[in-house]
This record gives structure tokens, sequence and C-alpha cells, in this order.
């Protein structure tokens, strides 16, 4: 049988990484509660739903003010343990959440009804795809008008309050709409802790006129969640290791492949457990980077068919058996459909549930719980990572530039690469810094985010702002190309007003670099900007930032010799001159073969 894996398709499953997660006990506040009663005039709807997301370890709402969000702001305003941050937009108010949810386990954005609500409905579609939890709160309309005949503003013209919880209801994994008080407790508790448990963004609407009005189910401190673990079939879990312990224990060279739905099961420990104890050579999806710490001793890089890190899809393609851990084989993942992986070589374990080659399925194992029984059966086999240290050769390094030469994308990684500690973060825009960034090597500690399987131009400036505010001490690097920047770049106003440190990379080309090489054209090419005026004048003498532009190697060696120096505690604006044909191989590879799987001519009648 050759079946190709690169067309698997992945079921849809929870949500998050080691980091922010629940603790094992299930418990998700970090407050100590009381059964002290408040008085009659905080025993409010806007009180409780702040006190929740306080509890859950939220302490940064991102919002967009409305007519029908402003009580309810000032409760999240009166809240001690909640700042509000401001946004210029509301779709990147639902990055900021996601770039937070990715940092601290859960984020929450709020937004007006309808007009806010459309429009943050693209970030939250892309948390969707990225099993984020977000809680995403609207202020919707007066309670009164509900059922009635009127037609109300921020609507399309028709007395149905309807259209938005219809386009929410596919993105977001349950629905709130508060409109009377007597249910409201037990509609925000519910949403709430449905997106804990399974990883996804909720929506709540609450009425504009009831977040003020005391009632006596918010007459008490709300006890915290206590949220029960998913558990394993035992029986199951019992005959899918053994399953997978005759088939992997036969395999000469077998090796192990870690995806982004680690972080969906909370397994990363897990699988670096079972990686220490069975001595496979340890590769990465690209979108399962940060995930798996790459000091790992037998850790060989990124797998991504052909555009892998070097050596490393020619140890896990020739391997006779492969271990992935939560893996999503898409378009892009799978580069075009075109990795050379058999699925009778294959044990694919997704967050909760085991497929043992063309073999047996076996549901209700959770990953965590069958990587660590795996990691006691298992024999050590060192076979293939012996076969990549034998034939591997040291990648070069870019040509020396001449004086004054005009900067190249590969230079400048390689100074991007010097920045990196276990106190820095990076950031990685969709575009050319997929696959840049993908080569650079993280040192313990170092963050990495960047959103794959939805691949929203523009998602970056939302995603760093967020980010930044929920990991304060680590200093964000974000690489940024200018068609992306376009798309979003008013938040830079909002890093200023919060005083964040990040150094962004903006890297100018003149277009969509990553377009281009997937199908060129002249809407390809943008209108340039002077982008640091532009955040210049954002600036506009408020807060710390600074900005430079660059053109050459020494011009960037002084700017970075600067944001890490006198600059360090300013957001840092670094503009990035270099040729519009200045792309990394692997985007160029990468391009021609998505361009050939997405014009492939439909299939006969």
């Amino acid at each position: 049988m050759d079946t190709k894996i690169g067309s698997l398709d992945s079921s849809t499953s929870p949500t998050c990484t080691d980091v922010g997660c629940l603790p094992s006990n299930g418990v998700v506040s970090t407050i100590q509660t009381s059964a002290v009663p408040f008085n009659s005039a905080e025993a409010t709807l806007g009180r409780h739903l702040a006190r929740r997301l306080v509890q859950i370890g939220v302490t940064d709402v991102f919002s967009v003010p409305g007519d029908f969000n402003l009580t309810l702001l000032d409760h999240l305003i009166a809240e001690p343990g909640l700042n509000l941050v401001g946004c210029c937009n509301e779709l990147n108010a639902g990055y900021a959440a996601d770039g937070y949810a990715r940092a601290r386990g859960v984020g929450a954005c709020v937004v007006t009804f309808t007009v806010g609500g459309l429009s943050v409905l693209n970030a939250i579609a892309g948390a969707c795809s990225e099993n984020l939890p977000i809680i995403c709160i609207v202020g919707g309309p007066n309670s009164n008008d509900y059922g009635t005949n009127r037609i109300l503003h921020h609507t399309i013209g028709l007395p149905d309050f309807s259209q938005e919880l219809s386009c929410f209801q596919t993105v977001t994994c349950y629905q709130a709409v508060v409109n009377n008080l007597e249910d409201a407790h037990e509609l925000i508790d519910t949403a709430i802790s449905t997106a804990l448990k399974e990883s996804k963004p909720v929506y709540i609407s609450v009425s504009c006129n009831l977040p003020a009005i005391p009632h006596p189910t918010f007459s008490r401190e709300p006890v915290p969640f206590s949220l029960s673990p998913k558990l394993s079939n035992q029986m199951g879990l019992e005959v899918a290791v053994e399953a997978a312990v005759q088939f992997l224990n036969k395999a000469v060279k077998p090796v192990m492949v870690g995806g982004p739905k680690l972080r969906v099961a909370k397994a990363c420990n897990a699988f670096v457990e079972l990686a220490d104890s069975c001595g496979y050579a340890l590769a990465v999806m690209p979108s399962a980077k940060g995930l798996v710490p790459e000091d790992h001793p037998h850790f060989i890089g990124t797998y991504w068919g052909a555009v892998s890190t070097a050596f490393c899809a020619e140890i896990v393609e020739s391997a006779d058996a492969y271990l992935f851990a939560g893996p999503i084989f898409n378009d892009y993942s799978s580069v075009g459909y075109s990795l050379l992986l058999k699925r009778e070589k294959a044990i694919i374990v997704q967050p909760d549930r085991v497929i043992i080659g063309n073999g047996p399925s076996f549901g209700c194992v959770l990953m965590k719980d069958f990587l660590v029984a795996l990691s006691k059966r298992l024999k050590c086999n060192t076979t293939a990572y012996e076969n990549y240290h034998r034939i591997y050769v040291c990648e070069g390094h870019p040509l020396k530039s001449e004086p004054n030469e005009a900067l190249r994308v590969n230079v400048l990684f390689q100074h991007i690469q010097k920045m990196l500690s276990g106190e820095t973060a990076v950031i990685a825009e969709t575009g050319d810094s997929w696959f840049n960034c993908q080569k650079l090597k993280l040192p313990p500690g170092c963050g990495y985010e960047f959103q794959m399987q939805y691949g929203s131009i523009g998602w970056s400036v939302g995603a760093t702002l967020g980010y930044a505010q929920a990991v304060p001490k680590k200093r964000v690097i974000a690489c940024i190309g200018d068609g992306s920047f376009q798309v979003t770049a008013q938040d830079i106003s909002t890093m200023i007003r919060c005083g964040q440190k990040t150094i962004i990379f903006l890297i100018n080309n003149g277009g969509y670099t990553i377009e281009v090489e997937i199908h060129d054209g002249p809407y390809n090419v943008i209108k340039n900007w002077n982008y640091t005026g532009l955040v210049d004048a954002i600036h506009n003498g408020e807060g710390n930032c600074w900005t430079t532009k660059v053109r050459c190697e020494e011009e960037l060696i002084e700017a970075i010799e600067t944001a890490t120096g006198d600059k360090k505690d300013c957001l840092c604006f670094i503009e990035v001159i270099v040729h519009k044909d200045d792309t990394s191989k692997e985007l160029l590879e990468w391009g021609s073969r998505v361009s050939a799987a997405n014009s492939r001519p439909p299939n006969p009648q």
C-alpha cells in the first residue's frame, strides 16, 4: 500500500500549550476568594464578568469602545486586577487577544454590536483555527429591544438582531446572548468555562442596559472554576500503547515529529519525556516551532517536506516508522501535498485519538497519557539520530557583504539570530518571514509564534501587541513584511501607549513577496510608504519610540546596537530596505509547489 500522508485530514480538537494552561487540579483561579457578600451596588453583571476574567488569568482586555459596550467598559475599568487596553480597531483587538492567549493560555477582547463584532470576526476565526481560548465580549442591544419590530443602528436594517450571532456560531465553541439578568450568571460562567475546556474562542453578547444593574445571583464573590480534567479510556489507552510498542520496537530507524496540537493537548513536556527515553531523532513541523526545546540532544530541526531545515527531511522520510504527535497536514504544511510520507509507516497521535498505520484507531485516548505511557515501554533506538549526525554538514554563512553593499535578507537574519536569548520572543508574520524565522535556532526559553493554519496577513501587528502585553519581561522581536504591515499598522500607536519595548523589523521589499512566488501579477506590487515617517507621526512625541532606516549591513549593526543598548526600553522600529527579489530559497521552492497545487485542473466529471 502506497498511501501518501500529505493530504491527511486532521480532526479539530481542544487547545493549549504547556504555557498558561490549567493546573493539574483543573482549578484556573489564582485568586483567594471568600464567601463575604458584596454590598448591593457591587453585585452587578459587569463586576462578575470582570472578576471572572481576572480569575482565569486575564489581566489585560483589548477593546474598542462603542455605544453598546460603554457601561460594561466602566465596570471592567473599575476592576482593580484588570487593565483595559484600547486598540485602534476591532481586528487588531482580536489579533492582540490571540497573541495574549498564546503567552497566557487565554485572552479577551470587548467590542460593540455588529459593526465591532463583524470586524473582530476574522481574528476570532484565526484563533479558532489555532485552538486558542479567547473570550470575545460584545456589547449588545438594550434587552427591551429583543422581540420587538424595531430597527436599530449598527445593524443591516432589519428588525432581527441575529446576524452577528450567526456569523460567530461557526468560529466559536459556545455563544451566550445575555439579555436577561435571571440567567446571566449561568450563561457567562458556561461560556468562559467552555472556552477553557475546549481551547476555542467563545462569544458573549451582553445587553447594554444590564452591566450596572445589581442582581442576587451576583451577590457573592464568584467561586473559582474547578474544571473536571478529561480522562483517557484506560482500556483503550493500554491497547493503543501495546499496538504502538509493537509497531515501533520492530522498526530499524524510527523518528518522532511534533505538531502544533501539542499545545492543544498540553503534551509538550510528555513529548520531550518520550524523546528522552526512546532516543529517536526528534523534529517538529513548522507550526510547532517553539513548542519543543531546540537544545534537545536529539533535535534535528524542522520537518517541512522539500523546505525542511538541512538534512531533516532526508532522515524523516527515509525512516521506516514515524510518530507524529498533533500534526496538521494541510496544503501549506505539506508543501502543496508533496510530502514523501506513507500512511502505513505512521503513528498519528491527535489530542484524543491514536491511529496506527493503515490499521487500528483508538478513540478517547489523550495524547499526554499516551506519550507518557509509551515512554515507559519503548526500547531505546538512536539509529535515525546517528544517521543524521553522520550525514550532517554545518550550514554555511551568507557571503560577506562589501562595504555599503545593499543589505541582503540572509544577512539580516544572521544578525537577528545573535539577538535571541531566553528573554526574547520571535513573532513571524505571514510571508517570507515564515521561512527565514524557521531557520533561527531558538535558545532555551525563547518564545516563538506564527499563524500558519489561518495565515492572515497583518496578524503579527496585533499579535505582537498582545504577546508583549502578556509577558512584559520578554522583549519581542517581530519580523513583518511591508505588505502585511499596511493592513494593520495603526496599533503601533497602542504599543507606544502601553510602553512596550518591542523591536520591529519592517522588511520593505515593495510588495506581497509570498504571493509573488505563488502567482505573480501587478496586484502584488504595493505603494511604498515612508514607514519610519509614519511611525514617527504616530509617536508624535508621546511615549518612548525610536525609528531608523537601514540599507546596508553597517547601518543594521549600528541600529541593533542602539536598539539593544541606549534604546533598550523603547519601542524600536527598524525599516530594512531590501531588493524586491531577495527571498529565501525555501519560499521559492514552497511557492512553486503550492502554486502547482492551487492550479490543478478540475477532476473529469
